[in-house]
């Protein structure tokens, strides 16, 4: 592959098109035809951006945790580290909101058959991700806001609570109103589980919040 043939655009369009056909139709639709189709392109920019299709169905996962990092560490590090924890909800939504197929094919969502990872070190891609919230975490602990405790076993709650959510709010199955009546009272109550004043984790979650207003992007 070389600078001169390889293409940004078309690259992000195989990328999101092979997420598409993941999530809606499985891994038999994974096939050079289908995934130039969906990308309004040849089936040779498969070999010129990713070689094979493995590699593409690997290149997809990546690309799913990348733009997910990306919405986490624009989160800044506050001296309230509950409104923290609420901001990396926020945009933990955000991302599946506006990546659903891409969401659906990083957490197995979306059958991967014979793409899905084997090795230990395959099974952990993305798992950086989950670093901001262990730091935040811990700073919750520090800060008094939280009892002490392991911050990764205050960040694995934390963020197996916020992607069931997640996985029924990209579903459709909470509505309009699904951040306000559901999301935002189990995010206080675990908080307050955890060893948060229940009144000042609410105050502290205003982020959270207004993740109803997120916009969903079509599909």
């Amino acid at each position: 592959m070389t600078e001169r043939r390889a293409n940004p655009a078309v690259r992000v369009r195989l990328l999101e098109g092979a997420a598409r056909l993941l999530a809606e139709e499985g891994p038999s639709a994974l096939t050079l035809r289908r995934v130039a189709t969906e990308a309004d392109t040849s089936t040779m920019a498969v070999y010129t951006h990713f070689g094979s299709m493995p590699d593409l169905a690997d290149a997809v996962v990546a690309e799913g945790f990348s733009r997910l990092a990306a919405l986490l560490v624009e989160v800044p590090a506050t001296d309230d580290a509950i409104t923290d924890l609420a901001s990396l909800g926020r945009a933990y939504l955000v991302h599946a909101r506006q990546n659903p197929h891409l969401y659906a094919v990083m957490f197995g969502t979306a059958s991967l058959g014979t793409y899905r990872p084997r090795t230990a070190g395959e099974r952990e891609r993305g798992r950086y991700t989950f670093d901001e919230i262990v730091a935040a975490a811990r700073r919750a602990v520090e800060q008094g806001r939280l009892r002490s405790a392991d911050p990764l076993a205050i960040a694995g709650q934390l963020w197996t609570a916020m992607h069931g959510y997640v996985m029924l709010d990209v579903g459709g199955y909470f509505g309009d109103d699904g951040v306000e009546r559901v999301l935002v009272p189990m995010f206080v109550s675990l908080l307050s589980g955890l060893g948060a004043d229940r009144d000042a984790a609410l105050a502290s979650i205003g982020t959270l919040a207004t993740a109803g207003a997120v916009t969903r992007r079509p599909t």
